[in-house]
C-alpha cells in the first residue's frame, strides 16, 4: 500500500519537503490506513503531519465514540489533532451533501494541505454513480486526485489492500453503522451492484479507478486546447463536442464557476436562437446575450425589480432570466430547489443590507457568503434571493437557509432564455 501511495504522491506532485499535511480521519479503516501510512512516510517525505476529525453529530453516541477513538490514537502517537463539530441538516441536495459541505468548510479553516482517504473502490463507485445519474467525460473522471489543497493519495489502493495493511500493522479502527444502510444510493451500489461486477472482474475497483484517472488527464488536455469563442457562426459550424468545450470556456471566462451541462445547454440555445436578441442568466448574475453573430457578456446593470411569487404554479421572471415553479409540500431534491416554510408572500429580490442565512458551516451574512464564493461585487445584485416578511429563505447558488428549511413549499428555480425585441 505504501508504494501505491508514494506512486500517486509523486505522479501528481502532491507534496513538497516542508509541507504541512492534515489527514482527514473519521476513525474508519480507510482513514486510519491513510493516517498510519503518512505517519510512516512523514520523515521520508519531510512533512509535518497532523490529523483532522469532524464530528457531524448524526449518529449520537456512535459519533462521539469515533471522535474519542481518533483523539486517543493521535494522543498515543503524538499526532497533532484538530477537531470540528457542527450541526448538519439536509439541504436541497440531501443529507450526504450537507455533511460533506460542513466537513469541507471545517477543512477550509485548517492550514496546509488536506489528505482524504478516498480509495480505488470509492473512485469506481463514483464512476457508477455518475453513469446512473448521467454524465460526460469530465464526470467519468470521478474523484480528482488533487483539488486545490485537497489531496487523494489512495486512489490506487483497494479496500482489500487497506484491510490487509491495517492487519499487518496492527492498527485498529471503528465502523460506521450507516454503511450497512441502503438509504443512500452509494451504499446500494456498494452492497448490491459492486459484488456482482467483482465476480466478472476481481480487479474492477483498480481498473475503473485507473480509467477515471486517465480520463481526467485527457479531459484536462482537451479543455486546455479549447478557447472561449463568441462567434455564433463559428460555434454553429463546430462539432458538438468542440462547441460544448468552447461554450464552457466562454462561460468560465465570463465568471461562471464550473459550468454544468445545464449551463452549456442554455448557452447553446442562444447560439441556435432564431432571433438575434436572446439572453440567458447564469450563476453569479452573469448575463450572456446574443447580438446577431456575437455572444456578449452584458455589462453589470442595476438590480432587477423584486417579483412576488404565486402560492402555487409557475411564474416567468424575464428581468431575472428565471422561471420559478411553486409546489406544495415536498418535491424531489435537485439543483435550484428550495424546500422552505414561508410566512406570507414570497418574492425574488436582490440582497439587502443585513441579509443573513445559516448554512452547514454556520450563519453568515449574504455579503460574506458572496465574498467566500468569489462572486464579483458588481454582480451580487443580480443573484436571486428568496425572501418573505421575516427574512431570507435561500439564495440561488448558495442554498436554503437552514433556519427556514421544511416541507411547507418547494420553490424550483430554473434559468430561462428570453428574447428581446428584434433589432
Amino acid at each position: 500500500m505504501r508504494n501505491k501511495v508514494l506512486t500517486l504522491l509523486r505522479r501528481y506532485s502532491m507534496l513538497a519537503p516542508g509541507d504541512d499535511l492534515n489527514c482527514a480521519v473519521s476513525g474508519g479503516p480507510d482513514s486510519m490506513a491513510l493516517l498510519w501510512c503518512m505517519y510512516l512516510l512523514r520523515e521520508k517525505l519531510d512533512i509535518r503531519l497532523s490529523a483532522a476529525h469532524f464530528n457531524h453529530g448524526l449518529r449520537g453516541e456512535e459519533s462521539d465514540r469515533d471522535e474519542e477513538f481518533v483523539r486517543a490514537f493521535c494522543r498515543d502517537y503524538q499526532i497533532p489533532l484538530a477537531v470540528g463539530r457542527g450541526r448538519v441538516e439536509p439541504r436541497e441536495k440531501g443529507l450526504e451533501a450537507a455533511a460533506r459541505e460542513a466537513r469541507y468548510a471545517f477543512f477550509d479553516t485548517l492550514p496546509g494541505k488536506i489528505a482524504t482517504a478516498h480509495t480505488a473502490d470509492d473512485n469506481a463507485e463514483t464512476v457508477l454513480l455518475r453513469l446512473v445519474r448521467g454524465t460526460g467525460l469530465r464526470g467519468l473522471g470521478a474523484i480528482a486526485p488533487v483539488r486545490g489543497r485537497i489531496l487523494r493519495p489512495m486512489l490506487l489502493v483497494t479496500r482489500q489492500e487497506v484491510l490487509a495493511f491495517l492487519e499487518d500493522q496492527g492498527i485498529d479502527y471503528v465502523t460506521d453503522s450507516t454503511n450497512d444502510s441502503d438509504r443512500f444510493l452509494r451504499n446500494r451500489l456498494r452492497r448490491q451492484v459492486m459484488p456482482l461486477l467483482y465476480r466478472e472482474n476481481p480487479r474492477l475497483g483498480e481498473d475503473l479507478s485507473a480509467m477515471a484517472l486517465r480520463l481526467r488527464e485527457e479531459e484536462a488536455l482537451l479543455s486546455g486546447l479549447s478557447v472561449p469563442e463568441n462567434s455564433v457562426s463559428a460555434l454553429r459550424a463546430m462539432p458538438q463536442a468542440q462547441r460544448n468545450r468552447c461554450l464552457a470556456a466562454l462561460l468560465e471566462a465570463a465568471g461562471v464557476p464550473e459550468p454544468t451541462a445545464e449551463h452549456i445547454a442554455l448557452a447553446e440555445k442562444l447560439v441556435f436562437s432564431e432571433k438575434p436578441g436572446a439572453r440567458g442568466l447564469f450563476p453569479g448574475g452573469v448575463i450572456l446575450a446574443r447580438e446577431y453573430d456575437t455572444l456578449t457578456v452584458l455589462p453589470d446593470a442595476a438590480p432587477p425589480a423584486p417579483a412576488i411569487l404565486p402560492e402555487t404554479g409557475t411564474a416567468e421572471l424575464p428581468d431575472w432570466g428565471l422561471r420559478v415553479t411553486v409546489l406544495p409540500g415536498d418535491a424531489p431534491p435537485g439543483p435550484g430547489r428550495f424546500q422552505v416554510c414561508p410566512e406570507g408572500p414570497v418574492l425574488v429580490r436582490s440582497r439587502e443590507p443585513g441579509d443573513e442565512m445559516r448554512l452547514p458551516g454556520g450563519r453568515k451574512t449574504l455579503k460574506k457568503l458572496f465574498i467566500d464564493r468569489k462572486i464579483p461585487a458588481a454582480r451580487r445584485c443580480r443573484v436571486p434571493v428568496l425572501a418573505d416578511q421575516t427574512g431570507v429563505l435561500g439564495a440561488l447558488g448558495l442554498g436554503v437557509n437552514l433556519d427556514r428549511a421544511g416541507p411547507g413549499r418547494t420553490y424550483w428555480i430554473e434559468p430561462m432564455v428570453y428574447r428581446e425585441k428584434e433589432i
